[in-house]
């Protein structure tokens, strides 16, 4: 059995495998999938000398905790939490040399939802159509994180980087997306296209990484018949019959019966990955590109 390798020792309520996720194939049905907070998950990478496209392991409010079979250096991003290695705190956002045998444990995030921990070589799980990314709708992937699982990594090719901590966006205290209209904005009335960029929503608790639920003003219809199911993309904001706004998210499904009103700027997508429930959102209305 090799010893490039971590034994997880506590995988946290939602613990998964991301990398670059698996775009092309919505023709067959499959999403993207991918690290949320993608620039989180790359700066983490960098840290310990992986190529960008290493996968990584994204945890979710509460953390993880895993122990290697063979030293390792380790970078922990994306939500700012606690850090120790065999209960001694280590630098959040930096690279950290942990012993064979010591265990990392990545505490809850203080801010944010989302954290990444990258381990030089990456994580080596078995590819599915070019990525090792889980994919919670589809179940392409490896599973979610559970107990006494082992990971497989690869092996180390780069250096680590030589600094003492990076830089990183805070999670947003209010969630700013800008928008441009969707291909079903006229299946609503005009004061509903206004109240979408003019009033304030929030993250619904149901949010989680198929979409982004909100809380606020319903959008009224100014067509009631059913829409036939048509392709969706990243950051489509889909109109449930509940009228609150669902903004998709790496794990969208490829089809949708529910009208699109607005479609998000691909960059405002990973503070999305970041906002608690909670947290204000902001609608912006912008022009096409």
């Amino acid at each position: 059995m090799t010893d490039r390798a971590l034994a997880v020792v506590r995988p946290g309520s939602l613990t998964t495998v991301q990398d670059l996720g698996r775009p092309g194939h919505a023709h067959l049905g499959v999403p993207r999938s991918g690290a949320l907070d993608a620039p989180a998950a790359a700066l983490v990478n960098r840290l310990v000398g992986n190529p960008r496209e290493a996968a990584v392991l994204e945890t979710t409010l509460d953390g993880c905790a895993v122990r290697p079979r063979s030293a390792v250096t380790v970078a922990v991003g994306g939500a700012p939490c606690r850090v120790t290695v065999d209960g001694h705190p280590v630098a959040w956002g930096a690279p950290v040399r942990v012993p064979a045998g010591a265990v990392l444990d990545v505490g809850a995030a203080v801010f944010g939802v989302r954290g990444y921990v990258a381990v030089s070589g990456g994580i080596a799980v078995e590819p599915v159509l070019g990525s090792r990314s889980t994919d919670l709708l589809s179940g392409l992937g490896p599973p979610p994180l559970t107990l006494d699982a082992v990971l497989p990594l690869g092996p180390a090719t780069g250096r680590h980087a030589r600094v003492d901590v990076a830089p990183q966006p805070g999670p947003p205290a209010e969630l700013l997306l800008r928008v441009t209209p969707g291909p079903r904005a006229d299946w609503f009335t005009a004061d509903a296209v206004r109240t979408l960029t003019t009033r304030a929503y929030r993250v619904s608790s149901a949010s989680n990484r198929i979409g982004l639920r909100t809380e606020g003003p319903a959008l009224e219809r100014a067509r009631l018949g059913e829409l036939p199911s048509e392709g969706l993309v990243l950051g489509a904001v889909q109109v449930p019959p509940d009228g609150r706004p669902v903004v998709f998210l790496a794990d969208h499904p490829t089809t949708g019966g529910y009208p699109v009103i607005a479609v998000v700027r691909t960059a405002d997508l990973p503070a999305a990955a970041q906002a608690r429930p909670g947290t204000p959102v902001r609608f912006l209305a912008v022009r096409r590109r």
